[in-house]
């Protein structure tokens, strides 16, 4: 893998990348979230390429495979989109594949049995960007999500990955700060504090040393955005942690991961190693001067270590308890230097500020709440999975237009909001 040493470069790389793309070429999206996999998917993968051989056709010359993050439509899975066709094929089993091969890639027709159906309607919905589950949603933090390959950076690279790296490298500090102050970005994991007062805070301490963390660890029942985000788009993830240390002045990141998500931190351990080879991360990124690295941290599952002070001194190799509130992780964090603490939906979100402007995100959401956020659709609705909306969105229209509604068309009692995290738990009456 050859380095990127500049911007220009970089996107001299990118324009490489389109040119020898082929956006026309029917393309196969398999679902290699944790939970399409659980349910089969890599046996739908493997029985693509076996079809696509016995059928005569080439990949890459005929048609392409490729394996994705998920889908978010986690009650259908596996989940398998045709792209540019814009078809969503759903709980797809390998026995199923040679039809779609057949009919679909070769015939260029629809596999009805596979595809939505409207609940109330009977109606068939065969395009993905129809179905009313994807339909209302608005994605930023989940934008490559089911569409990018996450172990392959120039999959990032085409889709418009480190462009707002890039971006930041030509801003002073403090400006990139403003930007994120302006945009009206809150921290995504439960408290919305203002991730830009954060930033801040921590570059005005005089110090020799800070740190820039992510925390993935992701502990409430029936949640599961920073999973299927890291597993799905790790390089968004690090890419906003860049773009952070930089305009804070730290040269070292630690990205805290449960031990239960194996995925996540896989994809992660390729996409440090990826970006580190392509001049994206450690000594003299992009040819800038501005040096910094990430190692992966993985927690022993403890529920309190997704508490800020608890997870620096786990990070530490200490017992992973909470300290006094009144000591500030912003000047004294971990090692006892400045530190900003960040989760991983609030991370994803920063290169599309940093690349559309403050403007652009701040005109989504609400007054005191920007932009979008990401829940776990989880209960007794029709439609379970991994959505985003804008802020201020109403739970009815989540429940209903999104979540499909409830079981069993029954009355809708109540939801549970998933305390500190974005999981939404709908009931019913008994």
């Amino acid at each position: 893998m050859v380095a990127i040493n500049s911007i220009e470069q970089l996107e001299a790389y990118r324009r490489e990348l389109a040119a020898a793309a082929k956006p026309d070429l029917p393309t196969v999206l398999v679902c290699f979230g944790t939970g399409c996999q659980a349910n089969g998917s890599r046996l739908v993968a493997e029985a693509f390429m076996e079809a696509i051989k016995e059928q005569g056709l080439q990949v890459d010359v005929n048609i392409g495979i490729k394996t994705t993050g998920c889908h978010g439509y986690c009650e259908n899975g596996p989940l398998v989109a045709l792209r540019p066709q814009d078809i969503l094929y759903l709980k797809v089993k390998p026995e199923d594949v040679p039809e779609i091969v057949e009919e679909s890639i070769k015939g260029g027709r629809v596999v009805e049995r596979l595809v939505y159906r409207d609940k109330v309607t009977e109606e068939l919905v065969p395009r993905y960007s129809e179905i009313p589950f994807y339909k209302h949603q608005l994605r930023i933090a989940l934008r490559n999500i089911g569409t990018i390959d996450p172990t392959d950076i120039d999959d990032y690279i085409l889709a418009g990955g480190y462009a707002g790296l890039a971006k930041a490298l030509t801003m002073k500090p403090e400006d990139i700060i403003s930007e994120v102050e302006r945009s009206g970005l809150r921290g995504r994991g439960g408290a919305g504090f203002p991730t830009g007062t954060k930033w801040r805070s921590c570059a005005a301490v005089d110090s020799d040393v800070r740190y820039v963390m992510c925390n993935g660890d992701e502990g409430d029942p029936g949640a599961f955005m920073d999973r299927s985000i890291m597993e799905g788009d790790p390089h968004a993830v690090i890419e906003g942690m860049i773009i952070g240390a930089y305009a804070v002045g730290s040269h070292q990141g630690y990205i805290y991961v449960r031990d239960e998500y194996p995925l996540a931190v896989r994809n992660l351990t390729l996409a440090i190693e990826a970006a580190r080879e392509k001049g994206l991360l450690g000594e003299n990124i992009l040819g800038s001067g501005f040096s910094f690295d990430i190692r992966i941290s993985r927690g022993g599952g403890a529920f309190v270590c997704g508490e800020p002070s608890a997870l620096m001194r786990s990070v530490e190799g200490n017992v992973g308890e909470p300290r006094a509130k009144y000591i500030r992780s912003v000047e004294r964090g971990l090692y006892n230097k400045p530190t900003v603490l960040n989760n991983v939906e609030t991370w994803a979100n920063v290169p599309e500020i940093i690349l559309k402007g403050a403007e652009w995100y701040a005109s989504m959401g609400t007054e005191g709440s920007k932009g979008t956020k990401v829940f776990s659709l989880v209960g007794k609705v029709n439609n379970t999975g991994l959505v985003e909306v804008p802020m201020g969105i109403s739970i009815r229209e989540l429940v209903e237009n999104i979540g499909g509604g409830i079981l069993g068309g029954k009355k809708f009692k109540a939801v549970q909001t998933g305390g500190p995290s974005g999981e939404l738990h709908p009931g019913t009456p008994g």
